[in-house]
């Protein structure tokens, strides 16, 4: 089954949550309403057509718009999304699904944006999620143990924002 296949099928399921998709690309792509993720992956899974059974990778990017000399060329507003690689053995196709996010929830600069968990779905979503959680600053509403893998737990921000900072010193060691 080709993605622009699966992505008929995914809007005659789901209509107007399925917000977009980019069939042309290397790794064609379809996007999804961050509120239906656990809906659509649950059927990207369990369909016998689709049979979806392995999450592959589940990334966090951070979209923050470039120095104002790239800004033209950016060509989209500044979010975060989540990424999901999926696989099926049984069908020998995959496909690529993003949730679009505002880099911050409602606007509020330091409040990350939330996305259900598909931990539910696909059980190696737990350490993905913790991973894009910690180092993107991506909330997984629902995951069963979310924290930090990577850093400390008493580590300020998320290192693969673009506006990160890091720290001069950490528990008195030199960072620079």
């Amino acid at each position: 089954m080709t993605a622009a296949d699966i992505h008929q099928k995914l809007v005659a399921k789901f209509g107007d949550k399925i917000t977009g998709a980019n069939l042309e690309a290397i790794d064609p792509w379809v996007e999804v309403a961050p509120a239906a993720i656990v809906e659509v992956a649950a059927y990207l899974k369990s369909d016998p057509a689709l049979a979806f059974d392995a999450l592959n990778n589940l990334c966090g990017v951070d979209y923050l718009e470039p120095d104002p000399k790239k800004a033209a060329k950016f060509g989209h507003e500044p979010h975060v999304e989540v990424v999901y690689h999926l696989y099926s053995y049984t069908h020998r196709h995959a496909l690529v699904v993003k949730v679009k996010l505002p880099r911050w929830q409602g606007g509020v600069a330091g409040k990350l944006p939330e996305v259900p968990s598909v931990s539910g779905v696909w059980a190696i979503a737990d350490w993905h999620e913790r991973e894009a959680f910690d180092l993107v600053g991506i909330q997984f509403t629902g995951h069963p143990n979310l924290h930090r893998i990577l850093c400390a737990e008493d580590w300020v921000g998320h290192a693969l924002r673009k506006d990160y900072e890091f720290p001069l010193e950490y528990h008195g060691i030199r960072g620079r």
